[in-house]
């Protein structure tokens, strides 16, 4: 028998539990047929579709149908409007984030519940919710009408209000789990060296937190572009002043099924780009 004492009692390789446990943790050595059936279904599930649509997109005839009037007034309308949504949600999306991580109030998870809302809520309640509020006849609609003469349903700023109620929360939570993980001492610094704390927030806590609100704001910019249902409930679908591409194609779809599927492939496109370009920021968070 071998002696602890022995010189080469140390020097031996220890087999055992452990060793076994890291060959298992680290090793790949095959996939396990209840999850590679399920997995691969779903991926050709969320694949077909996008495969279908590139297949029977009329390649030849598509720079015709993207330099159609009613495709670019759509598409114009679409960037135009989705990029003040995105301006919009950024103006007051940033400072409810820095509320909802940096303050203590009474019901903050309630407000942060109500906040995220519009995530789950189907976007044609948002559109009723808003014509309710909004509309002639709505809450405060009605007094921005007997007061400033203002209507907002059908029109173009509409456009942009629904997109933004719709868009804001992915921009609000991207921020608010920026502002979570940046460490708050670095304000705190700047205030007992004499800042305000706005001075703070603008000097010191925007530089940390200005790729969580790029990533929101992209965010936020590509569910604008693609909102449908609370547009069409309080904006409506007048060509030109209120027709974006989502809804164009849907009306497209009933006359001119190639120019659906060209405004389909733009969307497809900007989807593609958002996500390339979050690649990185995902990628790193992993």
């Amino acid at each position: 028998m071998t002696s602890l004492h022995e010189p080469g009692a140390a020097a031996r390789p220890r087999t055992g539990g452990p060793r076994r446990r890291r060959v298992t943790a680290g090793g790949r050595r095959g996939v396990p047929l209840p999850l590679l059936l399920p997995g691969v279904v779903a991926l050709v599930f969320l694949l077909l579709p996008l495969l279908a649509l590139l297949l029977r997109a009329p390649w030849r005839s598509l720079p015709e149908q993207l330099t159609s009037t009613e495709v670019w007034q759509a598409l114009q309308l679409s960037l135009v409007s989705a990029t003040a949504a995105t301006a919009v949600s950024l103006v007051l999306g940033v400072p409810l984030a820095w509320l909802l991580a940096r303050t203590e109030f009474p019901g903050r998870g309630l407000v942060r519940a109500l906040v995220t809302l519009p995530l789950v809520l189907p976007p044609v309640v948002g559109g009723v919710a808003l014509l309710l509020a909004l509309g002639r006849n709505g809450v405060v609609g009605k007094w921005l009408d007997a007061w400033f003469g203002i209507t907002l349903p059908f029109t173009t700023t509409a456009v942009v209000i629904a997109e933004a109620f719709v868009a804001m929360p992915f921009l609000v939570i991207s921020v608010e789990g920026t502002l979570r993980a940046a460490d708050p001492r670095y304000e705190e610094a700047a205030t007992t060296l004499g800042a305000s704390r706005f001075t703070a927030f603008r000097r010191v806590t925007l530089p940390l937190i200005a790729p969580g609100i790029a990533a929101g704001a992209v965010l936020a910019w590509a569910r604008a572009l693609g909102e449908f249902g609370a547009t069409i409930t309080f904006a409506g679908n007048f060509p030109g002043r209120t027709q974006t591409m989502p809804l164009a194609v849907y009306l497209a779809m009933q006359n001119d099924p190639e120019a659906a599927l060209a405004l389909s492939l733009v969307l497809l496109t900007v989807s593609i780009a958002v996500l390339a370009g979050l690649r990185d920021r995902w990628m790193t968070g992993a």
